[in-house]
């Protein structure tokens, strides 16, 4: 997917009300066919910083999510998640802070919109579809798409 279709689907999911975890996880179930409402109800609650508190970027959280969709235990037969998973997760992190955090002074979302939601559409686009990316990076270098 081109960075601009990206950057359309992700435009097309916030028009119809999805927001940053569940962007993200949506996008993410696409690649693999697959649809899960009960999945994108649940990630809800980490949008906007833990559904509207303002604390960890949505970003941050369903980035780890999408990893862990991809990476993590979910059937009994599965001895363990993937051996990768926890660097992945503990890559996308620092990477998040050093991105976002270094360019708004923390991770939190209120950090990140200044306590201003106003700068949702200014900002969260390229907040969710750059994780996106990153998340997809880490993926494909340690061999755990499809």
């Amino acid at each position: 997917m081109s960075n601009q279709d990206l950057f359309m689907r992700l435009l097309d999911l916030t028009s119809k009300g999805y927001a940053c975890s569940q962007i993200l996880l949506m996008m993410g179930m696409e690649l693999n066919g697959e649809e899960n409402s009960a999945v994108v109800r649940t990630m809800a609650g980490l949008n906007e910083g833990m559904y509207g508190s303002g604390r960890l970027c949505g970003c941050l959280t369903g980035g780890s999510c999408l990893l862990g969709y991809f990476s993590g235990k979910g059937l009994d037969e599965e001895e363990l998640e993937h051996p990768a998973f926890r660097k992945m997760v503990a890559d996308f992190s620092a990477w998040f802070e050093e991105t976002w955090g270094g360019q708004y002074g923390g991770i939190n979302c209120d950090d990140i919109l200044e306590d201003n939601r106003a700068n949702q559409m200014s900002r969260c686009p390229e907040i969710v579809q750059s994780s996106f990316e990153k998340c997809m990076e880490l993926l494909e270098e340690n061999q755990c798409l499809g």
